[in-house]
C-alpha cells in the first residue's frame, strides 16, 4: 500500500520527535562516583557510580539505562581520556520519593601513579530544576566526577562511601537538613565544601552550569525562626547541609565535594550532585535531638537510645546509616539498630548497640547518622497524597586504645654508661603492625588523662625515644648509645600506636590515621640530685652601671667533706651564648656553708638581660674534675607592649629550665607618693608560652597591700617590675616555688602606642616612552624599583607612635607569596629615611609592603601592598629577506624583547592557511614552513599570544596581530 506524501511526512516527523524525546529522556536526579583499590601489586580499581532516577517523568528512560560510560584521564593531561563501560548491577532499588537507585560497576587498571579524574555523563537531568541552567534542565546532561590519587604509599585505599541517599523532601518555611553520611573505611579524614553543578565538557572535564544557591532563586524569605534572610550552607567538618528555609516549591540541585585527607595531604575528592524536592505542605517536620559525641575504650559495649517525636502525631520511621553496620567496611562485630513501634507511633525509640573491639581503634571518629521521616497519621483521608518530611542528626564515636599498664624500670649495665631497662605488662590489644612508643622526660611530670585526645599532649616535656612491636614488653634506654646523664630523675611513659584500619604493616605510613592509646601511668626514677640546679636569677637593682642580679642554686646530694667546686658563667642577653666565667666557689658541701648563692654586681640591667650557667667539679683521684654543667637560666626581662591611649602595655619573658607556666605572676607599680616603693597592682594567671603580658589601666587590682589607683596620663612616666612564679615540679628540688624579679621599666603611655602602618608608593614606569626605545632594556646589569612612603600622624582614629626608629621593607616576587624582609632602614637616625631603591632585579615585577618599628621593637601592621608589572616590550619588524645573505634573513623581534615568559606565534598566508607556528620566544622564522619548505615572497599575516612576566605567577596575556612582508 502506498501512503500519500503528507502521511509519509507526518510519519517521519513523528519518528524524529520520538527519537528526540528519547535522546533527552528526563530521569537523572543525583549521583556520585566512588572507587576502591583491589590489589597491592597492581593499580586495579573497582569504580562505581550510584545514580538516582526520577520515576515520575523518566521511568522508561531509567529502565533503559542498562550501562554508563566512565571517562578516565590524568588530571595534568589534556589528551583524550580512556572510556570504559560499566554495566548496571541488579536489582534496582526503590528508595521512596518517586526515586530509584541504580548501581553501575566496572574495573580498570591505571597505567601509572598520579592524579586521575573519573567522570560520568548521562542524558539527561530530570525536568523543572529551578536553580540551574542555562537551558531547561531536561536539555542538560548529568555529570559528576571523582579525582583519585594513585599512589603506592596509600595501600588498598578506598574513597569514602556516602551512606545517605541524596534525595530528600523539604518544606516551604521550614529548616531543611541533609548529611551525606560519608564513611571512610581507611580512617582518613573527611572534609566538605560546596561545588557548582556541572555538565560534560571536552575530554571528560566538567563545565560549570549557570547555578544559584537555592536560597537566592526567589527573593529570600525568612529562616524558620523568623530571621532574615534565608540561608544555605554546608558545614566543612560535619557535612551538614542546612537550608533555613525554602520559599518556593520545586526541584533544586546542589553539588558538594567530599574531600579525603591523610596526614595533612588531600588524596582524593568526590563530587556528589544531589536534588532537594521542596513542597508546600501542611506538615511539620519531625525531630530527632542531637546526641553528645562520645569517646570509648576499645572493648566497650555501646548501648545508646535514640528517640524521635512528631508534634503533629504523624507516624514515624527512624532509621540509621553508617559504615559500622557494613561488615565489608569494618571488621566484625558490626553494630545494630532496632526500633520499637516503627511506622506506627508518633514517638519512637531506637537502640544502637555496638560491641567495640581492638580492631575498631582509629584516629578519626565513626559517624552514625540517625534519620526520622514522618508518614500519614491514622485516619488520614488519602495517605498517598501525604508529603513526608525528615530530620536527622549525626553522632560521632571515637574508639581509643586501652592504657598500657605495669611500666617500671631498673638500672642496667651497658657499655654506653648510665642506662635503664624498662618493662611493662603484655598489651591487651595485639593488633598486627601496632607499635609501642616509649617517651622520656627529664623530670617527674603529670599529664592529664583525656580520653578524647589520647597519646602524649604537646608541650608536656616528653620526647619519643624509641619504638618496639606491640608484643614486646621491654626496652633498654641508653640514650641511643650515648648513655644517660647520671643522677637525673627521668620520667617514662608508653603509648601504643595503631595502624590505619585495613592497612598492611609493610605499607609506607601505615601508622598514619590509626590512632593511639591513652598514655600509661608514669614511671619516674626519683634519683638523688647529684648536680647543682639553678633556682633563681633575680634582678635586685636596676641601673646602667650598678645593676645587681642574685643567682642561686640547689646543692647536689653528695657526701660532705669531699672537695668540690662551682664555676659560674655569664653571657649578655637572654639567649646569650658568649659565656665568661665570673666566679669560682670552692666547697666541701658541709651543712650550713654559704655555697649556693652569688651576687653579680656592676651590671647594665636597664639595657640588658643576662644568661647564666653553672659548672660543677668533683674530686676524682685527688683532682678536681668537671662532672657536668647545668642548663642555662636567664634573668626576667620586662618590656613595653602595645596598648590603647591612657593605658600601658607590659610583656615579660624568662628563658629558664624550670616552668613559669600555669602560675600566677605578680605586677608591681611604683607609688609616686613614695618614690622607690612598689605596690603590687595585679596578679596575672599565665598558661601559654614563655612570654606573658598585662595592660595597666591605672586600677590597682590587688588590695592586700593597699589600693593605689592612678589616672594614666599621656605625658607622665610610670615604673614597673614583675615577679615571676615558677617551679621544677620535682619534689626533690627545693624550694618548690621559685620567685624572680625583672628589672624596673619606666615608660609613658606614648611609649606603648603601637606604630602605625606607613603609606607606600612606587615610582611609576613610563612604558609608553620606553616602547619608543627598542634597546631600552639592553646591556643592563639589573633593574631598580624606587619605593617611597609616608608615616602618618594618625590612623584609624588613633595617634601613631612618633618615635619610629626603623622601617622594614618586604618583597614578594608574586602576588600571594609570603613576603620576605629585604632590608631594615635605621640610618641616618634623624631624620629617618623614607625611601629605598631595590636594585639588581631581573624584572620590575613584584609586590612590596613596609612596616614601622618603634624604639621598643614593636612592629606596625603592614602598609598597603603595592605590586608592579613589567612593561610589555615586544616589537616586530614588518619585513624580512630570507635570501641567505646573512642580512635580515630571520624574522625575529627587535633587540632585547623584555620580560617574555612564553608565547605562541602563528603565520598565515593571504588565504588564511597556517604556514608556520612556533613557541620560540625569539620566533626565528626563516621564511620556511615547519616542514622546511620555502615560502613564496609576499605578504603574510600573524597572530601572537604572548605572556609577559608580571606580579602574577601565570603572567599577563597580550594578543598581537599584524603583517610582515617576505622578500627574496
Amino acid at each position: 500500500m502506498i501512503r500519500p506524501l503528507s502521511a509519509r511526512i507526518l510519519l517521519v516527523i513523528l519518528m524524529l520527535t520520538l527519537a528526540f524525546s528519547q535522546a533527552f529522556a528526563t530521569h537523572f536526579r543525583a549521583g556520585e562516583i566512588t572507587a576502591r583499590r583491589m590489589s597491592l601489586t597492581s593499580h586495579i580499581y573497582e569504580i562505581k557510580v550510584t545514580g538516582y532516577f526520577d520515576m515520575v517523568s523518566g521511568k522508561d528512560a531509567a529502565d533503559r539505562q542498562t550501562s554508563v560510560f566512565f571517562k578516565i584521564g590524568n588530571v595534568q593531561s589534556t589528551g583524550t581520556p580512556v572510556t570504559i563501560e560499566a554495566p548496571r548491577i541488579m536489582p534496582i532499588v526503590d528508595i521512596g520519593n518517586n526515586t530509584t537507585m541504580n548501581t553501575y560497576i566496572a574495573t580498570y587498571t591505571f597505567p601509572t601513579t598520579g592524579a586521575y579524574r573519573i567522570s560520568m555523563e548521562v542524558d539527561a537531568r530530570n525536568d523543572g530544576v529551578l536553580n540551574i541552567g542555562p537551558e531547561p534542565t531536561n536539555r542538560l546532561n548529568f555529570y559528576v566526577s571523582t579525582v583519585l590519587e594513585i599512589n603506592a604509599t596509600f595501600g588498598l585505599n578506598r574513597t569514602p562511601v556516602l551512606r545517605n541517599a541524596p534525595i530528600d523532601l523539604a518544606a516551604v518555611g521550614q529548616r531543611y537538613i541533609h548529611n551525606p553520611g560519608a564513611f571512610d573505611a581507611d580512617g582518613d579524614s573527611i572534609a566538605y565544601r560546596m561545588f557548582t553543578p556541572q555538565q560534560a565538557g571536552a575530554n571528560g572535564v566538567g563545565v560549570n552550569l549557570e547555578y544559584q544557591d537555592p536560597n537566592t532563586v526567589t527573593p529570600p524569605g525568612q529562616t524558620e525562626t523568623g530571621g532574615s534572610p534565608a540561608t544555605f550552607a554546608i558545614n566543612r567538618v560535619t557535612g551538614d547541609i542546612i537550608w533555613n528555609a525554602p520559599v518556593t516549591k520545586g526541584y533544586y540541585n546542589v553539588a558538594f565535594v567530599v574531600e579525603e585527607w591523610r596526614d595533612g595531604a588531600l588524596i582524593g575528592q568526590i563530587v556528589r550532585d544531589m536534588q532537594i524536592i521542596v513542597d508546600d505542605v501542611r506538615n511539620d517536620r519531625p525531630a530527632v535531638p542531637p546526641l553528645p559525641d562520645i569517646c570509648v575504650e576499645a572493648g566497650t559495649l555501646i548501648n545508646q537510645r535514640v528517640t524521635a517525636t512528631d508534634r503533629n502525631g504523624d507516624r514515624l520511621n527512624l532509621t540509621s546509616a553508617s559504615g559500622v553496620y557494613d561488615p565489608t567496611l569494618i571488621k566484625p562485630a558490626v553494630a545494630s539498630f532496632t526500633v520499637s513501634g516503627q511506622g506506627s507511633q508518633s514517638s519512637v525509640t531506637g537502640t544502637f548497640v555496638w560491641q567495640t573491639s581492638c580492631e575498631h581503634i582509629r584516629l578519626e571518629p565513626y559517624n552514625v547518622l540517625f534519620k526520622v521521616e514522618d508518614a500519614a497519621p491514622p485516619g488520614y483521608p488519602n495517605p498517598s497524597l501525604f508529603r513526608k518530611l525528615a530530620d536527622m542528626t549525626t553522632w560521632n564515636i571515637r574508639v581509643y586504645g586501652p592504657k598500657p599498664t605495669g611500666l617500671k624500670g631498673v638500672a642496667a649495665t651497658d657499655p654506653a654508661g648510665t642506662a635503664y631497662r624498662l618493662t611493662w605488662d603484655a598489651y591487651k590489644c595485639q593488633i598486627a603492625g601496632a607499635k609501642i612508643a616509649i617517651y622520656r622526660a627529664e623530670q617527674c611530670t603529670d599529664i592529664p588523662d583525656d580520653v578524647c585526645s589520647p597519646g602524649i599532649p604537646a608541650g608536656s616535656g616528653y620526647q619519643e625515644i624509641g619504638r618496639v612491636d606491640v608484643d614486646e614488653t621491654t626496652f633498654l634506654d641508653n640514650n641511643n648509645g650515648d648513655g644517660l646523664r647520671p643522677g637525673v630523675s627521668y620520667s617514662y611513659r608508653i603509648v601504643v600506636l595503631f595502624p590505619r584500619p585495613g592497612a598492611s604493616p609493610g605499607e609506607p605510613g601505615y601508622l598514619i590515621g590509626g590512632g593511639e592509646s591513652i598514655a600509661s601511668p608514669e614511671f619516674c626514677l626519683n634519683l638523688p640530685v647529684v648536680m647543682p640546679v639553678i633556682t633563681n636569677v633575680t634582678v635586685d637593682s636596676t641601673s646602667t652601671t650598678k645593676g645587681v642580679i642574685t643567682v642561686k642554686w640547689m646543692r647536689p646530694a653528695a657526701a660532705a667533706g669531699l672537695p668540690a667546686q662551682y664555676r659560674l658563667f655569664r653571657a649578655t642577653g637572654q639567649n646569650g651564648t658568649a659565656f665568661t666565667q665570673i666566679a669560682t666557689i670552692n666547697t666541701n658541701l658541709a651543712a650550713g656553708a654559704r655555697d649556693t648563692l652569688f651576687v653579680d654586681r656592676n651590671l647594665d640591667t636597664e639595657a640588658n638581660a643576662y644568661n647564666y650557667k653553672l659548672e660543677y667539679y668533683t674530686t676524682v683521684n685527688g683532682q678536681l674534675t668537671k662532672f657536668d654543667e647545668t642548663k642555662t637560666a636567664s634573668s626576667v626581662r620586662l618590656e613595653q607592649d602595645a596598648a590603647q591611649p591612657n593605658q600601658i602595655g607590659l610583656k615579660w619573658s624568662a628563658l629558664v629550665p624550670w616552668s613559669n607556666n600555669n602560675r600566677v605572676h605578680r605586677i608591681y607599680r611604683e607609688d609616686k607618693a613614695r618614690p622607690g616603693t612598689f605596690n603590687r597592682i595585679a596578679e596575672v594567671s599565665v598558661q601559654g608560652p614563655q612570654t606573658f603580658s598585662f595592660v595597666d589601666d591605672g586600677t590597682d587590682q590587688y588590695a592586700a597591700d593597699g589600693v593605689v589607683n592612678v589616672s594614666i596620663a599621656k605625658d607622665s612616666t610610670y615604673c614597673y617590675k614583675v615577679e615571676t612564679v615558677g617551679s621544677y615540679n620535682n619534689s626533690q628540688i627545693k624550694p618548690a616555688v621559685l620567685y624572680n624579679f625583672s628589672q624596673i621599666l619606666c615608660i609613658s603611655p606614648s611609649d606603648t602606642i603601637k606604630p602605625c602602618p606607613p603609606v607606600l608608593s612606587l615610582d611609576p614606569l613610563n612604558c609608553d616612552s620606553l616602547q619608543n626605545i627598542p634597546q631600552a632594556f639592553c646591556n643592563t646589569i639589573g633593574f631598580t624599583n624606587h619605593l617611597t612612603w609616608q608615616y602618618p600622624q594618625q590612623a584609624g582614629g588613633r595617634d601613631c607612635d612618633p618615635l619610629v626608629t626603623a622601617y622594614r621593607v618586604y618583597y614578594a616576587r608574586y602576588e600571594g607569596d609570603t613576603p620576605t624582609l629585604i632590608t631594615t632602614i635605621t640610618t641616618p637616625p634623624s631624620p629617618l629615611q623614607t625611601a629605598y631603591d631595590h636594585e639588581g632585579l631581573t624584572s620590575f615585577a613584584g609586590c612590596y609592603y613596609v612596616t614601622a618599628v618603634n624604639k621598643f621593637g614593636t612592629e606596625s601592621a603592614p602598609s598597603n601592598t603595592v605590586c608592579r608589572d613589567n612593561c610589555p616590550m615586544y616589537v616586530l619588524p614588518n619585513v624580512f629577506t630570507p635570501n641567505g645573505d646573512a642580512k635580515n634573513d630571520i624574522f625575529q623581534p627587535y633587540e632585547c624583547p623584555a620580560f617574555v615568559q612564553s608565547l605562541e606565534f602563528k603565520a598565515f598566508n593571504r588565504w588564511g592557511a597556517e604556514v608556520f607556528s612556533t613557541r620560540d620566544v625569539n620566533i626565528n622564522w626563516d621564511g620556511k614552513t615547519n616542514g622546511g619548505k620555502e615560502l613564496a615572497a609576499g605578504q603574510y599575516y600573524y597572530e601572537l599570544t604572548i605572556y609577559f612576566e608580571s606580579s602574577k605567577k601565570q603572567g599577563t596575556e597580550t594578543s598581537m596581530k599584524g603583517w610582515v612582508q617576505l622578500l627574496r
